[in-house]
Parts: structure tokens; C-alpha cells; sequence
């Protein structure tokens, strides 16, 4: 457990109206969202067949829930995000350049090592939008890193006209620092990647830090990022400075998303051929899915840092270890 307590914490907002304004950010950010992007919402599933490769297997490493189904013995796994899926529903669903989808993906992450920005229980909007093959720029990224910023700056101007008391909090900056994932390793050479984060977020307090997943000079990625569905050369997070725990919180991981060229490359760099066989990426290779961008944006992290809350389980019910839930009750932080 790595909790953190700030010093004379107290929630700007009771329980009762914790829970309205979860609702006011879900409504207010969806509508801002989807009318920057050009998104409709669709429905999304809670669990995939495991032999279509459509799960997002993370960094790798994580395991998945999953389970048979008793009419035929066919595995299913429980998503861990729609990375994959979004791409294939774009096609299915006749989507065209310019125009995309979103929805409230519901995913649980077993490994997930749990403190203040982590729960076994992930929430957030996930989105992917079709565009042509002259979008697959770093101008076309940074656009729409632009464009999802000001949707959360205009929720948090909204936010506050129905709870004045959040005007407390520094308002977001509009401002998007954008920087290399190299760039952070050459400043800081001696810092983590998390350490990084922090030592540039603190001066530039809403950054988009691009390029993670292939390996810097170091010899090591700034984050794991799985090969099959971002292009290492055009994704990034979206981060921003979260003045209540005094450190960088990731909002959103994003990016142009794999060409049949990117996606052969980067499963010989990972080392995973073998998912050359599956319908997702045999699909993909052949060119007969659309080039997109996507990402996920977290649901309870947004409203976490429009509310300044110090924990995410002030704002989603989820599963907790018994210290923490000691913890933060002494503390006066009300764990959902």
C-alpha cells in the first residue's frame, strides 16, 4: 500500500454532494467531449472472447479475469480496456473519417497495484474516431490533445458554478506542454519515469509527454504500452498537476493508432509474433481495418481532480485492504 494523506486535508464537498457532482462531470464531460471530437456513444462489453485477441493485454504482464461459459466451454476474459474492440466497431459499425464513437468502459485489473490514483475497479470513457492516412501526424495528435484539454477545462468552468467552493482549487491550464518521452530521460537522468513526471508537471502543470513504449537511449521504455494498438512514434498521456496530492496524475493515455507497417514492427520488437495469427491483428495486417486514433480517458481520475479529492475511492465504490480503509477514516477521508 502507498497511500497518501495530504497535511489538513479536508473534501471540498459532502458525501451527498460527491455523488451529484460524479454526475454533473459524467454529463457535462461527455457532452463536451463528443462534440469536440465528432464522438456517438455506443454500448461496449464487459467481456470478450479470448480467442480474438480483442483484449488489451496492458504492458504484458497483467492477468486476466476470466471464465468459461457453460453452454459450449468458450473462454471469455473480463476486458481490461477496448483498446482493440473500439477499432474493430468502427468498421462494423460503418463509421467514416472525421467521425467516431465513445463509451463507459467498466474493466477490473487484478494486479493493479493499489493507492491513491489505483483500484482493482477501472472506469473511463474509452473513444476512438476514424481518420485518413494523412492524419497519421504529430500535428493531427497534438490537435486533438487540444481539443480534449478544453473539453475538460470547459467541465471544470461548468463544475463550478454549481459548487463555488471548488473555486479553491487552482483552475486547470488550458497551456499543453508538449514533450518527448527522451526529452524527460535527457532532463533528468537520474529520476524514474515517475520522478520525471513529477519534476516537469510541476512546471508545466498540463503536458502531454509523447512517444512511450519504445525503449529511450537508457535501454528502457518511459512506460509499457502494449505493440497492437498505439504507434509508439504518435501516442502519449495526458497529464496533469494535481494540486491536492502535490504530484503529476495521468488523465488519459492516447495515440494514433498502429498501421499494418507499425503494428509488423513493433510485435518483432516485443516479441509478439505469435499474435500474427489471431482475427484482430491478421485483420489488421492485411489492411482491413480503418486508421484511427483512440485512447481512454479515466472517469474517477477526472473527477478526483475537479474535485480535489486525495483518494479515488472517495469517488468510486471499489474493494480496499482494511489498512487503508483504517486509515483513511482516521483521517476523515470517506472511502465509498
Amino acid at each position: 500500500m502507498k497511500l497518501i494523506i495530504p497535511e489538513g486535508y479536508k473534501p471540498f464537498l459532502n458525501v451527498y454532494d460527491t455523488q451529484n457532482c460524479i454526475g454533473k462531470i459524467h454529463t457535462i464531460f461527455e457532452k463536451n467531449l463528443s462534440a469536440a471530437l465528432n464522438l456517438h456513444r455506443v454500448s461496449a462489453p464487459l467481456f470478450l472472447e479470448a480467442s480474438t485477441g480483442l483484449n488489451d493485454d496492458l504492458n504484458g504482464y497483467e492477468r486476466k479475469v476470466d471464465f468459461d461459459i457453460k453452454e459450449d466451454g468458450r473462454r471469455c476474459q473480463v476486458v481490461q480496456s477496448l483498446a482493440k474492440w473500439k477499432r474493430f466497431a468502427l468498421k462494423n459499425y460503418d463509421f467514416y473519417p472525421g467521425n467516431g464513437l465513445y463509451t463507459n468502459m467498466n474493466a477490473i485489473r487484478r494486479d493493479e497495484e493499489l493507492d491513491n490514483l489505483h483500484s482493482v475497479y477501472v472506469d473511463q470513457w474509452d473513444w476512438e474516431k476514424v481518420i485518413n492516412l494523412s492524419d497519421r501526424n504529430e500535428d493531427y495528435l497534438k490537435k486533438t490533445v487540444f481539443e480534449i484539454v478544453e473539453a475538460i477545462c470547459d467541465t471544470e468552468e461548468t463544475l463550478r458554478i454549481y459548487y463555488p467552493q471548488l473555486k479553491a482549487l487552482p483552475a486547470k491550464s488550458r497551456k499543453v506542454s508538449f514533450v518527448y518521452s527522451q526529452e524527460l530521460e535527457d532532463m533528468y537522468p537520474d529520476l524514474t519515469s515517475k520522478q520525471r513526471e513529477n519534476a516537469y508537471v510541476k512546471e508545466h502543470p498540463t503536458t502531454f509527454i509523447m512517444k512511450i513504449g519504445g525503449a529511450l537511449k537508457s535501454g528502457e521504455p518511459h512506460d509499457g504500452r502494449a505493440p497492437d494498438y498505439d504507434d509508439w512514434d504518435l501516442n502519449g498521456d495526458i497529464l496533469f498537476w494535481n494540486d491536492t496530492l502535490g504530484q503529476a496524475m495521468e488523465i488519459s493515455s492516447m495515440g494514433i493508432r498502429v498501421s499494418p507497417e507499425s503494428l509488423d514492427r513493433q510485435l518483432s520488437i516485443s516479441g509478439c509474433d505469435d499474435r500474427r495469427e489471431l482475427p484482430f491483428h491478421k485483420a489488421l495486417l492485411a489492411g482491413e481495418l480503418p486508421y484511427t486514433i483512440g485512447g481512454g480517458i479515466g472517469q474517477s481520475r477526472l473527477c478526483m481532480l475537479l474535485m480535489g479529492s486525495a483518494h479515488i475511492g472517495e469517488v468510486q465504490s471499489a474493494v480496499w485492504d482494511e489498512e487503508t480503509r483504517r486509515a483513511c477514516a482516521a483521517a476523515g477521508v470517506s472511502i465509498l
